[in-house]
C-alpha cells in the first residue's frame, strides 16, 4: 500500500478509539473555566463528545467535585480521567484505579511527568505504567511525546491510541517539531493520534488535522480565552476545516512557482514599437 492508499483509507474510516465511534475530533479539557456554567457553554459549544477529568482534583474537591460530576453527567459526554501531577508509576497506576472507581470507566489519560519546567512526560515510567494497566483491563490513552521508541513501546505494552504533546502544557506554542509529528503519523498509519498539550489558537488545531492527526485534545486555549465559549466554537469548526482539508488532499509544496493561468498561446502585443 502506497502513501496516498494509506492517507485515502486512514481518511475514509470513521475515527475509532478502543472500538468506540466518536463523533467529534476535539478532545476537551475542564480546569481553570471562569465558572461552571461557562464551562458547560462551552462544551456544548464545542460539540465535543469527551472531556478530560483530573482525578487529583475531584478527589479532592469534596462536595465540590459532587457538583462537578453531576454537571459533567447532565452534559452527556464521555468522561476521560487523567492521572495528572503523577510523577511515578506507582502514582500514576493508584490514581488510575481510583479513576475507575470514581467515574466507572476503564478508560483513562496516563501522564507520568518528568519536569517539573516543561512538564514533559517520564517515558519509561510511562511505558511502565501502561504495561500494568492494560494488564488490569484499562483502555489507556498515553500523554507521550513524538519519540518514535516511546510510541513503539507504549504500543507493545497494550496502548491502542498515543497522545504526543504539539508543545508543553499550557505554553500555547502549538506544533513544536512538525517534522517529528508527521514522521510519527507515517510511522503509525492505522493508529489513532492524538495532539495533546501546547495548542494555542484554531490554526494551530487545524494545522494538526491537516497532517493527518485524528484528533486534537485541548484545555487551556479555550478556558483562558477572553471568550472560551466563543473559542471553543472557533476549534470545532477549525477541526473540521483542518480535517476536511486532509481528506480533500492538500496540494503539494512546490519551490518554484507555477502559473495558474497558463501562458501557452496567449497572444503578445507590441506597443509603440517597442521590442
Amino acid at each position: 500500500m502506497n502513501a496516498i492508499d494509506i492517507q485515502q483509507s486512514r481518511a475514509a474510516a470513521p475515527l475509532k478509539v478502543y472500538g468506540t465511534s466518536i463523533g467529534s475530533r476535539l478532545l476537551l479539557g475542564t480546569a481553570h473555566y471562569p465558572s461552571p456554567q461557562i464551562l458547560a457553554d462551552a462544551v456544548k459549544a464545542s460539540r465535543t463528545e469527551i472531556v478530560t477529568v483530573s482525578v487529583r482534583r475531584e478527589t479532592a474537591g469534596g462536595r465540590t467535585g459532587q457538583r462537578f460530576w453531576e454537571l459533567i453527567r447532565e452534559l452527556g459526554v464521555r468522561v476521560l480521567p487523567n492521572t495528572a501531577g503523577c510523577r511515578t508509576p506507582k502514582e500514576a497506576i493508584t490514581t488510575a484505579q481510583m479513576a475507575r472507581e470514581l467515574f466507572e470507566t476503564d478508560w483513562v489519560k496516563l501522564e507520568v511527568i518528568a519536569n517539573d519546567d516543561t512538564l514533559q512526560p517520564d517515558l519509561f515510567g510511562l511505558v511502565e505504567a501502561a504495561r500494568v494497566l492494560a494488564e488490569d483491563g484499562f483502555k489507556i490513552f498515553p500523554y507521550t511525546t513524538e519519540d518514535l521508541g516511546a510510541a513503539e513501546r507504549l504500543m507493545a505494552a497494550g496502548c491502542e491510541v498515543l497522545m504526543p504533546w504539539g508543545a508543553p502544557i499550557g505554553t500555547g506554542r502549538g506544533l513544536n517539531n512538525k517534522y517529528a509529528l508527521k514522521t510519527l503519523r507515517n510511522y503509525f498509519p492505522g493508529v489513532p493520534l492524538i495532539i495533546d498539550a501546547g495548542i494555542g489558537a484554531p490554526s494551530h488545531a487545524s494545522e494538526a488535522m491537516e497532517m493527518g492527526y485524528d484528533a486534537v485534545l485541548l484545555n487551556t486555549a479555550v478556558s483562558k480565552a477572553g471568550d472560551p465559549v466563543r473559542m471553543a466554537k472557533a476549534f470545532a469548526a477549525a477541526i473540521e476545516a483542518g480535517r476536511m482539508a486532509f481528506e480533500a488532499g492538500l496540494m503539494e509544496v512546490r519551490d518554484m512557482a507555477e502559473p495558474s493561468t497558463p501562458v501557452a498561446g496567449t497572444p503578445f502585443f507590441d506597443f509603440g514599437g517597442r521590442r
